[in-house]
């Protein structure tokens, strides 16, 4: 039995849960604001408590690593090496889009997601990257990547081939609702991310030994962070 600790913290929404075997216990989670580094460490510590878990209890901590906000990503990779470093518990990175997509996945076995010929869908998680880019790979209905993750600055011949091939193509996320007018006969769904989209992928990863250094790991960001002059004057 594996109890993982899981935190999403690159985008919008602060979310942390905890699962038992790939199947999620509890959550939390906030979409009110980016104050994700008081948030995320006060839901460890609600979690930790509803669900009667000591924390030496966890097998391991996991953590999505992107791409998303660089200071979203910063926090939340913080904060899971802390607590690895303080247990002595192993790493696990699961990247965003990966997890975003199991989203998708459990809300179609739930029954919460409809889409005309899920088996043969193309499913494409978006992250916003400001202005009319998105970090974005695509998917089958499966999980399996159909190519490599990018950071796309969408227009209307965005994606094409995966269009063209007369499969549904599927957009969610919060980066895909501005994209929706420039890829007509794409699916627009509303799946956001979260924890819960951790917790398979997690488990998956431990059960292969697949662990991150905790000294060494830094978030997966894509692009190289750029720092602005601000253009108000101080003095």
């Amino acid at each position: 039995m594996s109890l993982i600790l899981c935190m999403e913290t690159g985008t919008d929404i602060c979310s942390v849960g905890i699962a038992r075997d790939g199947v999620l216990l509890s959550l939390r989670e906030s979409d009110q604001g980016r104050d994700h580094a008081r948030k995320a460490a006060l839901f460890v510590d609600e979690l930790l408590r509803e669900t009667g878990i000591a924390p030496d209890d966890l097998d391991a901590v996991a953590v999505g690593k992107g791409p998303g906000s660089y200071t979203g990503l910063r926090i939340g990779v913080s904060l899971a090496k802390g607590l690895c470093y303080g247990l002595g518990k192993p790493l696990i990175a699961v990247g965003s889009l990966d997890a975003l997509v199991e989203v998708a996945r459990e809300d179609h076995e739930a029954g919460i997601l409809s889409v005309d010929d899920w088996d043969r869908a193309l499913l494409c998680p978006m992250v916003d990257a400001r202005r009319m880019e998105v970090y974005a790979q695509v998917f089958d209905s499966a999980g399996v990547p159909q190519n490599e993750v990018a950071a796309e600055v969408v227009d209307g011949e965005s994606f094409a081939a995966f269009r063209r091939s007369g499969r549904p193509f599927v957009i969610f996320g919060n980066g895909a609702r501005k994209c929706a007018d420039l890829l007509p006969d794409a699916r627009l769904v509303e799946v956001a991310p979260s924890a819960r989209g951790l917790a398979r992928l997690a488990q998956q990863a431990l059960d292969a030994g697949r662990t991150e250094d905790v000294a060494y790991f830094e978030p997966f960001y894509l692009k190289d962070f750029v720092v602005t002059t601000s253009k108000k004057k101080l003095f």
